[in-house]
C-alpha cells in the first residue's frame, strides 16, 4: 500500500519533501519552545538575569542595556543591541531577519518591530523578511509599530502609536498611520548617556 501525502494546498509531496516538511515542522516546534520560555524569562524582575537567559539564547546586548519586563522575541539570534539602549515593557522584537539596534537608544512600551510579513498578493501568502535597522541615539514611543526593512536613521523620532512603513532620515521626527515627517530635531550634538534602568521593571 501506498501513502500519499499532500501539502495544506491538496499538492502531492515527494518523499524527500514529506522528510524536508517534517525537519521543518520539528525545528518550528524547538523555535516555539524558545519563544515560550524567553517569555516566561521575561518576568524575571531582575534585568542582569534577564539579561544572562537573553544572551544565552544568541542575542547580542551591549554593555548598560537593559530589556525591560515582558519583552517577546522571536529568533534571538538575530537580535543585535548595541550599549546603553533601553528597551520599555512588552516590546516585541522580531528576529526572523537581522534586527540592528544602535547605542543609546529609548524605546519606549509596547513598541513592536517587525521583520516579517505576509505578501498579501502571493498565492501561498508566503513570509517575506526584511532587515530592520535603528541607528544610535534614536527615540521611539510607546506603542510604535515599525515593519519589515525599516532603517531608522541617527537621533530620530518615532511619536507613540506611529506606523512606520518607509526609511526615516536622521534627526527626523515621525507620526501618524503611515508616519511621515512631522518636524526634525535640532540638537544634532547626541552624547548623552540612558544610563541605570529602573529596578523590578
Amino acid at each position: 500500500m501506498i501513502m500519499i501525502c499532500k501539502d495544506k494546498n491538496g499538492k502531492s509531496l515527494s518523499s524527500k519533501e514529506v522528510l524536508k516538511k517534517i525537519i521543518f515542522r520539528i525545528q518550528s516546534i524547538l523555535l516555539e519552545l524558545e519563544v515560550y520560555i524567553l517569555h516566561l524569562v521575561s518576568y524575571i524582575p531582575i534585568h542582569c538575569a534577564r539579561r544572562f537567559y537573553y544572551r544565552l539564547a544568541g542575542m547580542t546586548i551591549g554593555k548598560g542595556s537593559t530589556i525591560h519586563t515582558r519583552a517577546t522575541f522571536y529568533n534571538p539570534e538575530n537580535i543585535i543591541i548595541g550599549e546603553d539602549t533601553v528597551i520599555g515593557e512588552a516590546a516585541v522584537l522580531d528576529g526572523r531577519a537581522k534586527l540592528e539596534i544602535g547605542n543609546h537608544v529609548a524605546m519606549a512600551s509596547e513598541v513592536m518591530i517587525f521583520n516579517s510579513e505576509h505578501s498579501i498578493e502571493d498565492e501561498d501568502f508566503k513570509a517575506i523578511t526584511e532587515p530592520v535597522i535603528i541607528e544610535d541615539y534614536v527615540f521611539i514611543g510607546p506603542r510604535a509599530i515599525i515593519m519589515p526593512g525599516v532603517k531608522i536613521g541617527k537621533g530620530a523620532v518615532v511619536a507613540a502609536a506611529a506606523a512606520v512603513t518607509k526609511d526615516v532620515p536622521s534627526y527626523a521626527i515621525v507620526g501618524g498611520v503611515p508616519a511621515k515627517i512631522i518636524g526634525e530635531r535640532k540638537n544634532k550634538d547626541l552624547n548623552y548617556i540612558l544610563g541605570r534602568a529602573r529596578w523590578f521593571r
